[in-house]
């Protein structure tokens, strides 16, 4: 099956965002291509499994050495096809490759059989994997994405077929090279060149016994509908709109630092950045001037050139997209504080912009910022805070700033979000599950939840042959 053929056509190609220039077309796999991929990671299955949790843990510890060898060939990949800078494209590398070692070295321990204390006999809890799984994959962090779902569910055991963003073509087939040189076996992990509309076909196929979305809210309605309709597991990572909840002004150019970093990472391009900033009133002017002023500094260009500060979206549709959200937030009154608008420039920017006055009847209000807007709101108490933050349909992360570590608990404990950070922007970690709750999704990766969200917790009762038999069985 040859899937690496330029085309003509294509939805599936590199596009520049920085340029607009269209650089590599693949045709989408047939029907029939598909379910040879499918048979493939079926029958390869078995001895996958026979395998060792060491032995694949191995295997997918060279992938990660692999990959930090091949970190300049990737991060100029990455800046090619979705725009990210050079530099977080290089830190994008360095931790996708940490997850791939982290769990290769780790899983051993984190999937050893669990004895459950019973008055009498034993039982003891065994994680094995369910069979082959479809990973569907977003643009934003094309690497981080792929680590955290493929990497600990390879050392589980279970086969992967990856069905990446349309839009990052070339780092989806560097991927699967990298496993293919670490020695995974063939039919262990496939790229898939599929269009959306192809992935429930995939699922409805009784060899496939689960499936992981990261991205859009509406793709992972569809998916999870079509996964509930199979019985079949599934978890899914959507949008966000986290809180960053600001209580005092202790070391506030720490936390204006943090507030910079968290909205403008990967160009505000992130399901977990911090996108809705609350701050008490008696902090309220100070961190929004500082903010602005951080948020005003940044340099847009090239975004392979490591001097440049602000890159272009992923594309000419999401800059447009982001900009619909911020007029329709001016229009009905809402206070551009900085930006509002697009430089002149060529490429898929946007004005880093910061809006404040953003009420429930505007979209930014409710609706995710995928790009370098920030909306800042002032709230006279920890309760007004809350309360806010919580408006959200969304809880995927958040973060709280307070010099009280208690205090700062306090409000955290109080939040509807799979995860929160305390004096930190939220980040990732290999050893951290990642997941959130409301419209954010379900489920978990990475950590020591994270890894057995795809495997079957056998539960192994023995009871002595000579001892009585329980007369309730149910």
């Amino acid at each position: 099956m040859d899937a690496h053929v330029t085309g003509q056509g294509s939805p599936i190609a590199t596009v520049n965002p920085y340029t607009g220039e269209r650089v590599r077309e693949f045709p989408a796999l047939s029907a029939e291509d598909v379910g040879r991929a499918i048979d493939a990671a079926h029958r390869s299955f078995p001895d996958w499994h026979a395998r060792s949790t060491a032995d694949r843990g191995a295997l997918v510890q060279r992938a990660g050495w692999l990959m930090r060898e091949r970190k300049e060939e990737l991060a100029q990949l990455l800046t090619l096809e979705v725009g990210k800078l050079i530099n977080s494209s290089r830190a994008e590398v360095d931790l996708a490759s940490s997850i791939l070692i982290y769990y290769g070295e780790h899983c051993p321990e984190l999937l050893e059989e669990r004895l459950l204390p019973l008055p009498e006999g034993t039982a003891v809890l065994v994680h094995e994997p369910l069979g082959v799984l479809l990973g569907v994959m977003p643009w934003n962090f094309p690497l981080y994405q792929v680590a955290r779902f493929a990497g600990p569910n390879l050392v589980l055991g279970n086969t992967i077929l990856l069905k990446h963003a349309s839009s990052c073509p070339q780092s989806a087939l560097a991927l699967e090279r990298l496993f293919t040189d670490a020695g995974v076996p063939t039919g262990v992990y496939t790229n898939l060149f599929v269009r959306g509309r192809d992935v429930g076909k995939i699922i409805d196929d009784s060899r496939v016994q689960g499936a992981s979305l990261t991205g859009s809210e509406r793709a992972g309605v569809s998916l999870g509908e079509i996964a509930g309709r199979n019985v079949k597991k599934s978890v899914l990572e959507l949008g966000g709109s986290d809180p960053f909840v600001v209580l005092d002004g202790h070391n506030l150019e720490r936390t204006v630092y943090a507030a910079f970093l968290g909205r403008m990472g990967n160009t505000g391009q992130c399901c977990v950045a911090a996108k809705r900033f609350i701050a008490l009133a008696d902090v309220y002017d100070a961190f929004l001037a500082g903010l602005r002023d951080r948020m005003s500094k940044v340099q847009p260009g090239d975004p392979a050139d490591p001097a440049t500060t602000l890159g272009p979206l992923s594309s000419e549709a999401a800059a447009e997209l982001l900009m619909e959200q911020v007029r329709d937030a001016v229009g009905k009154g809402a206070t551009v504080v900085l930006g509002g608008g697009r430089p002149d420039l060529p490429g898929a920017f946007v004005e880093p912009t910061v809006l404040t006055d953003v009420t429930p009847d505007m979209r930014a209000y409710r609706e995710e910022l995928f790009g370098p807007v920030a909306t800042v709101y002032r709230v006279a108490d920890e309760d007004e805070a809350v309360a806010l933050a919580n408006t959200s349909p969304y809880g995927l992360g958040g973060a709280v700033f307070a010099a009280d570590p208690e205090r700062a608990r306090g409000v955290a404990d109080r939040l509807e979000a799979g995860m929160v950070w305390i004096n930190h922007p939220t980040a990732s970690r290999p050893e951290l599950p990642f997941g959130g709750i409301k419209r954010s999704g379900y489920g978990r990766e990475l950590g020591d939840v994270g890894i057995v969200e795809f495997a079957n917790r056998k539960l192994v009762r023995y009871v002595d042959a000579d001892a009585p038999i329980a007369e309730v069985l149910g």
